[in-house]
């Protein structure tokens, strides 16, 4: 298969396109490189530009007419900045993939696997979640997916296009084979954050100690990125089993390990895996932060034959052997 995917030089899009590229098929990247390293791309298929540029989608298209889907992971995810920039947020995600979804119908492209988020749900009283859970999305960010969701939804109700959703939750580690990773210097999410404070001999903050998880901490559902982009390339080889023909249009699937994990459970287990316990401070929650949840995995395993094979601590150990190759990639900070 020959496979669009948006954002190919980001994080979760470049471990897509390497997942792809082992299973003998060929990602053709699209990325405005706004956060994504360009050296993501070496030796595949790239075009820089955005999402929206319906010349530059016609260009991709005419190139490359046997492209058969698109994976759109192109996304703007701070949590944060969504709730101090809205309208960047809602332009950037939402208005720019109704452009880029009117491309690909131009261009016969009827395939259509977005890389959503479990951000979206409100968890039951337990912080399980799962497909049929109600959406309720806690922040800007998140909102800005579950729209996406419904305009996917609608579109495949009433148009020939098919769309598959996953939602996924925490990504962490690193393509085992060390070709891409998590781009940024100074990351913002949980994981990032400790390895910042252990390399600097500094104190981990955990935002948020009083939710009503068993230590206060929040929670999360962990994924190994390379088991992410596993999942990936399961929802796209079995696509035109799990939608269409006799089957609905739309379809929403979540991808966890099943297990929730506390910030507390997480810096202990990065402990574990330097051999050095992270010192740790607590601190008042941040803008848009919730208790979390993780996800039951009945749907994923059953149409995708899909199950995750790494654990937190292997996501931790290739979150910190990733680390010195990403300082390698862009070099020493500018005074």
């Amino acid at each position: 298969m020959k496979i669009l995917v948006t954002g190919g030089a980001g994080y979760i899009g470049s471990t897509v396109a390497s997942a792809l590229l082992d299973e003998g098929h060929t990602p053709v990247i699209l990325d405005s490189l706004v956060t994504g390293l360009e050296e993501f791309t070496e030796g595949r298929v790239f075009y820089r530009g955005d999402i929206a540029d319906g010349a530059l989608l016609d260009r991709i298209f005419g190139e490359h007419p046997d492209i058969t889907a698109a994976v759109h992971c192109a996304a703007l995810i701070v949590v944060p900045d969504s709730v101090a920039e809205p309208l960047r947020y809602y332009r950037e995600n939402v208005a720019k993939t109704i452009a880029l979804l009117e491309h690909l119908e131009r261009n016969g492209c009827r395939r259509v696997l977005f890389s959503s988020s479990a951000s979206v749900y409100q968890p039951d009283a337990d912080f399980t979640v799962d497909e049929d859970s109600p959406v309720a999305a806690g922040s800007p960010y998140a909102q800005t997916k579950a729209v996406i969701d419904r305009i996917l939804a609608d579109t495949a109700a009433g148009t020939d296009l098919r769309a598959v959703s996953l939602r996924y939750f925490n990504p962490i580690g690193a393509d085992p084979r060390m070709r891409t990773g998590l781009q940024i210097r100074e990351p913002s999410h949980a994981l990032g954050k400790m390895i910042a404070a252990w390399e600097g001999g500094d104190v981990f903050r955990v935002t948020g100690v009083d939710w009503p998880t068993a230590d206060g901490s929040g929670i999360r559902d962990y994924i190994h990125v390379w088991d992410l982009a596993r999942a990936h390339v399961a929802a796209l080889t079995r696509f035109d089993d799990i939608v269409g023909g006799d089957r609905p249009p739309y379809l929403v699937v979540n991808l966890g390990t099943g297990k929730g994990t506390t910030v507390r459970e997480l810096a202990a287990a990065f402990g574990e895996v330097t051999g050095t316990p992270l010192r740790t401070e607590d601190a008042p929650s941040r803008p848009g932060d919730v208790a979390g949840a993780y996800t039951r995995t009945g749907r994923s395993a059953r149409l995708l034959g899909w199950k995750p094979e790494y654990d937190v601590r292997d996501g931790i150990r290739d979150s910190l052997t990733w680390r010195g190759r990403l300082l390698e990639l862009l070099g020493p900070v500018e005074d």
